[in-house]
Protein backbone atom coordinates (compact mmCIF):
# COMPACT_ATOMS: atom_id res chain seq x y z
CA UNK A 1 0.00 0.00 0.00
CA UNK A 2 0.92 3.59 -0.79
CA UNK A 3 0.38 6.57 0.73
CA UNK A 4 0.43 10.27 -0.38
CA UNK A 5 1.81 12.32 2.37
CA UNK A 6 1.20 15.09 -0.23
CA UNK A 7 -2.15 14.30 -0.58
CA UNK A 8 -2.63 13.26 3.22
CA UNK A 9 -1.34 17.27 4.84
CA UNK A 10 -2.71 18.93 1.56
CA UNK A 11 0.47 20.58 0.90
CA UNK A 12 4.02 20.11 -0.81
CA UNK A 13 4.96 21.60 2.92
CA UNK A 14 3.94 19.60 5.93
CA UNK A 15 4.06 21.69 8.92
CA UNK A 16 3.01 21.98 12.28
CA UNK A 17 1.54 19.94 15.28
CA UNK A 18 -2.18 20.24 14.78
CA UNK A 19 -1.30 19.67 11.15
CA UNK A 20 0.20 16.20 11.64
CA UNK A 21 -2.57 15.66 13.66
CA UNK A 22 -4.73 15.95 11.38
CA UNK A 23 -2.65 14.07 8.70
CA UNK A 24 -2.22 10.78 11.72
CA UNK A 25 -6.39 10.07 11.89
CA UNK A 26 -5.94 10.49 7.75
CA UNK A 27 -3.45 7.73 7.86
CA UNK A 28 -5.14 5.47 10.54
CA UNK A 29 -8.30 5.99 8.06
CA UNK A 30 -6.53 4.49 5.32
CA UNK A 31 -5.46 1.58 7.27
CA UNK A 32 -8.15 0.52 8.65
CA UNK A 33 -8.47 -3.02 6.97
CA UNK A 34 -6.06 -5.17 8.01
CA UNK A 35 -4.10 -7.16 5.01
CA UNK A 36 -4.07 -10.84 5.53
CA UNK A 37 -0.20 -10.89 5.84
CA UNK A 38 2.85 -8.69 6.32
CA UNK A 39 2.27 -5.70 4.57
CA UNK A 40 4.40 -2.43 4.36
CA UNK A 41 2.95 0.78 3.60
CA UNK A 42 4.94 3.46 1.98
CA UNK A 43 4.21 6.59 3.49
CA UNK A 44 5.29 8.53 0.05
CA UNK A 45 7.28 12.05 0.34
CA UNK A 46 6.72 12.54 -3.27
CA UNK A 47 6.51 16.10 -4.25
CA UNK A 48 7.06 17.06 -0.81
CA UNK A 49 9.63 19.43 -0.63
CA UNK A 50 9.30 20.03 3.23
CA UNK A 51 8.47 18.35 6.07
CA UNK A 52 8.74 19.77 9.85
CA UNK A 53 10.11 17.82 12.76
CA UNK A 54 6.48 18.87 14.74
CA UNK A 55 4.38 17.44 11.44
CA UNK A 56 6.80 14.49 11.36
CA UNK A 57 6.62 13.80 14.99
CA UNK A 58 2.48 14.03 15.48
CA UNK A 59 2.08 12.02 11.91
CA UNK A 60 4.37 9.74 11.25
CA UNK A 61 6.00 8.79 13.92
CA UNK A 62 3.01 8.03 15.70
CA UNK A 63 1.60 6.26 12.99
CA UNK A 64 4.23 3.80 12.67
CA UNK A 65 4.28 3.66 17.05
CA UNK A 66 0.40 3.15 16.54
CA UNK A 67 0.60 0.77 14.03
CA UNK A 68 3.18 -1.09 15.43
CA UNK A 69 1.94 -1.25 19.14
CA UNK A 70 -1.45 -2.89 18.08
CA UNK A 71 0.88 -5.56 16.24
CA UNK A 72 -0.55 -4.64 13.11
CA UNK A 73 0.63 -6.59 10.25
CA UNK A 74 1.19 -3.20 8.09
CA UNK A 75 4.98 -1.88 8.51
CA UNK A 76 5.23 1.98 8.11
CA UNK A 77 7.99 2.77 5.56
CA UNK A 78 9.15 6.28 4.26
CA UNK A 79 9.48 6.10 0.69
CA UNK A 80 10.80 9.20 -1.70
CA UNK A 81 12.14 11.27 0.72
CA UNK A 82 14.38 14.39 -0.48
CA UNK A 83 17.34 15.07 1.75
CA UNK A 84 15.68 17.78 2.94
CA UNK A 85 13.10 15.80 4.94
CA UNK A 86 15.60 12.98 5.77
CA UNK A 87 17.15 15.76 7.55
CA UNK A 88 14.63 16.51 9.21
CA UNK A 89 13.82 12.95 10.16
CA UNK A 90 17.40 12.05 11.00
CA UNK A 91 17.07 15.23 13.27
CA UNK A 92 13.76 14.34 15.04
CA UNK A 93 15.07 10.43 15.60
CA UNK A 94 18.24 10.93 17.07
CA UNK A 95 18.15 12.18 20.38
CA UNK A 96 14.92 9.28 20.72
CA UNK A 97 17.28 6.51 19.31
CA UNK A 98 14.99 5.89 16.95
CA UNK A 99 14.91 4.53 13.22
CA UNK A 100 12.43 4.42 11.29
CA UNK A 101 12.91 2.38 7.53
CA UNK A 102 12.97 4.33 4.33
CA UNK A 103 13.25 3.25 0.65
CA UNK A 104 13.55 4.61 -2.57
CA UNK A 105 10.56 3.47 -4.94
CA UNK A 106 10.47 2.97 -8.65
CA UNK A 107 8.35 3.79 -10.81
CA UNK A 108 7.02 0.33 -11.09
CA UNK A 109 6.68 0.83 -7.13
CA UNK A 110 9.33 -1.82 -6.44
CA UNK A 111 11.90 -1.31 -3.66
CA UNK A 112 14.84 0.11 -5.43
CA UNK A 113 17.14 0.82 -2.10
CA UNK A 114 16.15 0.68 1.45
CA UNK A 115 17.84 1.41 4.30
CA UNK A 116 16.62 2.41 8.22
CA UNK A 117 17.40 5.73 9.09
CA UNK A 118 18.37 6.57 12.42
CA UNK A 119 20.34 5.10 15.31
CA UNK A 120 20.53 1.63 16.10
CA UNK A 121 22.41 0.96 19.09
CA UNK A 122 25.27 -1.41 18.48
CA UNK A 123 23.46 -5.00 19.61
CA UNK A 124 20.35 -4.13 17.66
CA UNK A 125 22.75 -3.02 14.44
CA UNK A 126 24.15 -6.15 14.83
CA UNK A 127 20.85 -8.35 14.98
CA UNK A 128 19.47 -6.44 12.13
CA UNK A 129 22.25 -7.58 10.06
CA UNK A 130 22.03 -11.21 11.63
CA UNK A 131 18.47 -11.64 10.40
CA UNK A 132 19.33 -9.51 6.83
CA UNK A 133 21.98 -12.19 6.29
CA UNK A 134 19.97 -15.11 7.40
CA UNK A 135 16.90 -14.05 5.26
CA UNK A 136 14.48 -15.55 8.39
CA UNK A 137 15.42 -16.73 12.42
CA UNK A 138 14.43 -16.81 15.13
CA UNK A 139 16.36 -16.63 18.69
CA UNK A 140 17.47 -20.09 18.96
CA UNK A 141 18.95 -19.78 16.00
CA UNK A 142 20.79 -17.05 16.88
CA UNK A 143 21.79 -18.06 20.11
CA UNK A 144 23.28 -21.69 18.89
CA UNK A 145 25.40 -19.52 15.85
CA UNK A 146 26.17 -16.74 18.09
CA UNK A 147 25.32 -16.77 21.63
CA UNK A 148 29.19 -17.34 22.61
CA UNK A 149 30.58 -14.64 20.82
CA UNK A 150 27.95 -12.20 21.81
CA UNK A 151 28.77 -13.00 25.62
CA UNK A 152 25.13 -14.28 25.73
CA UNK A 153 23.31 -17.52 27.82
CA UNK A 154 19.99 -17.17 26.92
CA UNK A 155 18.25 -17.05 23.64
CA UNK A 156 15.99 -14.19 25.90
CA UNK A 157 18.50 -11.53 24.74
CA UNK A 158 17.87 -12.70 21.25
CA UNK A 159 14.11 -12.53 21.52
CA UNK A 160 14.42 -9.01 22.85
CA UNK A 161 16.40 -7.53 20.40
CA UNK A 162 14.50 -9.11 17.63
CA UNK A 163 11.00 -8.14 18.93
CA UNK A 164 12.30 -4.43 19.29
CA UNK A 165 12.96 -4.91 15.73
CA UNK A 166 9.75 -5.66 15.19
CA UNK A 167 8.00 -2.96 17.09
CA UNK A 168 10.22 -0.56 15.01
CA UNK A 169 8.99 -1.97 11.84
CA UNK A 170 12.35 -3.05 10.52
CA UNK A 171 11.87 -6.58 10.42
CA UNK A 172 8.46 -8.30 10.15
CA UNK A 173 7.25 -10.64 12.64
CA UNK A 174 6.03 -14.45 11.64
CA UNK A 175 3.73 -16.24 14.58
CA UNK A 176 4.25 -20.17 14.45
CA UNK A 177 1.86 -21.21 17.26
CA UNK A 178 4.14 -19.82 20.10
CA UNK A 179 7.12 -19.76 18.10
CA UNK A 180 8.55 -16.61 16.59
CA UNK A 181 9.96 -16.35 13.44
CA UNK A 182 11.44 -12.92 11.90
CA UNK A 183 12.69 -12.13 8.14
CA UNK A 184 13.57 -8.68 6.77
CA UNK A 185 10.88 -6.75 5.76
CA UNK A 186 12.86 -6.43 2.26
CA UNK A 187 14.68 -9.08 0.71
CA UNK A 188 17.50 -7.49 -0.43
CA UNK A 189 17.98 -4.39 2.67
Amino acid sequence: MKISLKDVGGNEVLAGALNGRVALNRLLEETTSEPDGPEPVFLDFSSVEVATASFLRESVLAFRDIVRSQRSSFYPVIANANETVRDELIELLHPRGDVLMACILGEDESVVEAAPIGDLDPKQRVTFDLVREHGETDARELMRSYGKKEGLKHATAWNNRLASLASLGLVVELSQGRAKRYRPLFGGT
